[in-house]
């Protein structure tokens, strides 16, 4: 498997990053760039999901706190995250790549709705599975999602792609002395209240002692590498 560890893996994608410095929407070069990485790891042999955000068109907390119904916010956010999804299969496709999206909201027009016995035949097939539509359910985060499906399908790792290069005790961008980590416990993230997740999503990967990747895509190939074992981000465990 071109030297990586890992069988299975959940990959979580922001949709910030979907949006690349245009900072709203979907850019194409992000899309295609990212559907090459992907394919690469693919022809390594490794089963991939993706679960991906939708805060590069619609933010449900944010819309909530002014002053929008919570409940609303949150499913037309749902609504985001299958665009992208659909996005990021035709990207996946036009590269080779066989995918199934899967929908937390019925929308069989445009995906299956999850089941999750069929997401796994899928991987089993070598087929490519998105994860959209969060939940299904509100006042849940992309987090949570993707934390749930990882656990849902056996995943061996959770890699959750990220604006910065891992973990730091503080706000690297605020603060120039932040320190990363290379490896830290989700014990210690909980107590740290560093926020690298919601705390539904850290407790569901620590009662199932999945292990989890933060790393950035900013540069081609860190995920890869990542999947490698090399020195990638920070891993939480």
């Amino acid at each position: 498997m071109a030297g990586y560890q890992y069988g299975r893996v959940l990959l979580k994608l922001s949709g910030e990053h979907l949006a690349g410095g245009q900072g709203y929407g979907i850019d194409p070069k992000v899309i295609n760039g990212l559907a090459e990485q992907i394919g690469r790891i693919k022809e390594g042999g490794v089963e991939l999901a993706v679960t991906v955000g939708g805060g590069n068109i619609f933010r449900g907390m944010a819309a909530s706190t002014e002053g929008m119904d919570r409940s609303q916010a949150d499913y037309i956010g749902m609504l985001a995250t299958v665009m992208n999804a659909l996005a990021l299969q035709e990207a996946l496709e036009r590269a080779g790549v066989y995918t199934r999206v899967q929908s937390a909201l019925a929308m069989q027009e445009v995906a299956e709705t999850y089941i999750r016995r069929r997401a796994l035949r899928h991987l089993e097939k070598g087929r490519v599975v998105i994860f959209a539509g969060g939940t299904g359910k509100p006042y849940f985060t992309t987090d949570t999602a993707a934390a749930l499906r990882a656990c849902e399908i056996d995943a061996d790792v959770f890699m959750k792609a990220t604006k910065v290069d891992g973990v730091y005790d503080s706000d690297p961008v605020k603060n120039p002395d932040a320190k990363r980590f290379d490896r830290i416990s989700y014990l210690d993230v909980l107590t740290k209240e560093l926020h690298i997740m919601d705390a539904t999503a850290i407790s569901l990967c620590m009662d199932n002692k999945l292990p989890l990747i933060v790393f950035s895509l900013a540069q081609d190939g860190t995920m890869e590498a990542a999947l490698r074992g090399e020195p990638v981000g920070t891993v939480v465990y």
